[in-house]
């Protein structure tokens, strides 16, 4: 096995790289008792049958830097490819604000080519590389050393593999023109934004089913708490208080540590010190907050005027669309696009890029009465309607 734990065997192995159209990229990490992951093993592998085309880099080996990795990764005539990218792309950018350029994702090109939504590797591997992932060592402990000969198997195999399913993908997007599909798709995990997590907008992602301004003030300034300190203190955020506790926080609105006592849900470590102290300057925050600074509850969704006919008779037109492009319909639409269009909301996803070609100018038409939908045989066709 080729195992590189030298700053300088890993700059050999990128300049060898940076001579071919592309090189696969995959990671093995932690995040279970951490905010952000761990890197513990890096694979890569570039175009050929030799041994030394793939190897496995150690990453926790002291004193090792991945600067010649980020030098290949900016170079613009090298696609950097990956699987499923999103958690790869932050750990990098977290580490070093590098994000791989020109970038190729074949679980996003995969839904493209009409492999289903999100198929996983293994899958395409068996399907198109004609073999098959040995899974045994997919759940095992990367942290711990030394590794094994069936994990870094196992590990190798997930980019040595990626080239025949990259190539495969490439070819089939070029005979199809839809490599600018593809292109659109990788412009948000081309996005820095896509890996912040800004304090401020952590409430956001909490579920509540109350519109208060005040309660969502509070949930705000709970969830920019507990963002924060998991952040500073790089633990989950989950080992702060979970979501179920913040929204009964919010709702009990605690102003004492005896009153956090009393809470079903928090966390023992939460109800005393640095945790309970912020919990109760959040809620204090919150409370004594004018109306105008509180959140604004979005309403709008709420009020939206969906015709459940015509939400219907979209779903319908998205299936047709998908079977006869080929393409993941989760790809193109999800339910609350088409309820959104539906109700007549227009600055919508499913209205945008390569999606208005392939669906969007034909759910306006059928929105406007213009097109009517009709069973052809097995499929679902458009018929355009007199004026």
């Amino acid at each position: 096995m080729n195992i590189i734990t030298t700053t300088e065997a890993l700059a050999a192995f990128c300049a060898r790289a940076a001579q071919f159209p592309y090189v696969t990229v995959d990671t093995e990490f932690l995040r279970e008792r951490t905010y952000y992951s761990k890197l513990c093993l890096l694979q890569l592998a570039h175009p050929g049958k030799e041994p030394e085309s793939a190897v496995a880099v150690d990453t926790l080996v002291e004193g090792l830097s991945l600067e010649p990795l980020y030098e290949l990764f900016r170079n613009p005539d090298v696609v950097k490819v990956f699987h499923a990218a999103r958690q790869d792309l932050e750990i990098f950018f977290v580490d070093a604000g590098v994000i791989p350029a020109p970038l190729f994702d074949t679980q996003v090109a995969a839904m493209v080519c009409g492999f289903g939504d999100q198929a996983s590797y293994e899958t395409l591997v068996r399907k198109i590389a004609k073999a098959e992932v040995d899974k045994s060592s997919r759940f095992t402990d990367w942290s711990r050393r030394p590794l094994t000969e069936a994990q870094l198997t196992y590990a190798l195999a997930d980019v040595t593999h990626l080239r025949v399913v990259y190539e495969y993908m490439a070819a089939r997007l070029a005979k199809s023109g839809r490599e600018r599909w593809v292109a659109e798709e990788m412009a948000v995990l081309n996005d820095p934004a896509t890996y912040r997590v800004d304090p401020d907008e952590a409430w956001e992602r909490v579920k509540t089913r109350t519109t208060s301004a005040r309660f969502l003030g509070i949930v705000r300034e709970l969830a920019r708490f507990r963002e924060g300190y998991a952040q500073a203190r790089d633990i989950p955020r989950s080992r702060v208080f979970k979501d179920d506790a913040l929204v009964e926080l919010a709702s009990s609105k605690p102003l004492t540590e005896a009153d956090l006592g009393k809470s079903r849900l928090l966390l023992r470590e939460a109800r005393r010190g640095d945790i309970a102290d912020g919990i109760l300057a959040a809620i204090k925050r919150a409370v004594e907050m004018k109306p105008e600074d509180l959140p604004k509850p979005d309403t709008l969704r709420d009020q939206m005027q969906v015709n459940p006919a015509l939400a219907d008779l979209l779903r319908v037109l998205l299936k047709a669309k998908a079977e006869g492009e080929g393409v993941a319909q989760k790809l193109i639409a999800s339910s609350a696009d088409l309820d959104a269009i539906a109700a007549g909301e227009r600055d919508v996803h499913a209205l945008k890029g390569w999606r208005r070609e392939v669906f969007g100018t034909d759910a306006l038409l059928l929105c406007e009465g213009k097109v009517a939908l009709a069973a052809k045989g097995q499929n679902v066709v458009t018929i355009r309607l007199p004026a």
